[in-house]
């Protein structure tokens, strides 16, 4: 699969029968040569669907537009770091255990035990939770875990968000089998529409990769 073809997979799905954001947006962001990739979704990316560039961005087999990429200027990381301790303990209290709008979601459903079951849970302002990076660690993979714990500084029980737009900047990739902490921040909310911010840092507190993203009501 080279850059301008691409296909979901049915096991990186967020909501039941469409892909899960962060992964899907990591997927197309492959389209942008140079700079800092955003990527717009317009519709639920489909799974098992070869999807393609095109004028308009990422396209379906029908030229139906499914995603809008482009890239922009570089951003600062505003979510903060949290120890891996706290991110441990905060994760037991993952609200998404009681009420889940997607609960087979690959990132973040408990009822996915072949997920990357990052689950979550508040400290003080944001929400943070471990990451254990699978031995097949990508760069999709780490837009996956930061896409979901952005959506949990805004999800409420009752009240589901999906992502709609989401930019990131992946410095490194964490190793395969290694733990970090990801985290995820609310910068504010208007209308349908919610701004956050999320970052994965080592034990240590270095910074691997951070996102800005818009996700939006349902």
């Amino acid at each position: 699969m080279d850059s301008r073809s691409m296909i979901i997979a049915s096991r990186f799905n967020g909501p039941p029968g469409t892909g899960n954001g962060g992964y899907s947006a990591g997927t197309f962001a492959a389209l942008v040569g140079g700079g800092i990739p955003e990527v717009t979704l317009v519709k639920p990316p489909p799974l098992d669907v070869p999807l393609a560039a095109g004028e308009g961005g990422v396209v379906d087999p029908d030229g139906q537009v499914i995603a809008a990429v482009r890239a922009v200027a570089p951003f600062d990381a505003l979510a903060p770091r949290v120890t891996l301790d706290a991110a441990a303990e905060a994760s037991t209290r993952y609200a998404g255990f009681a009420d889940h709008p997607f609960p087979t979601c690959y990132v973040c459903g408990p009822e996915r035990p072949d997920g990357l079951r990052v689950f979550p849970g508040p400290v003080d302002d944001v929400v943070a939770a471990p990451f254990r990076a699978p031995a097949e660690v990508t760069t999709e993979t780490v837009w996956a875990a930061l896409d979901c714990p952005g959506g949990w500084s805004v999800l409420s029980p009752g009240r589901a968000y999906v992502l709609g737009r989401m930019a990131a900047m992946v410095t490194e990739l964490p190793a395969p089998g290694s733990e970090s902490v990801v985290v995820g921040r609310l910068a504010s909310t208007e209308g349908r529409k919610a701004a956050v911010h999320s970052a994965l840092y080592t034990p240590s507190g270095r910074l691997l990769a951070h996102a800005r993203a818009t996700w939006v009501a349902v």
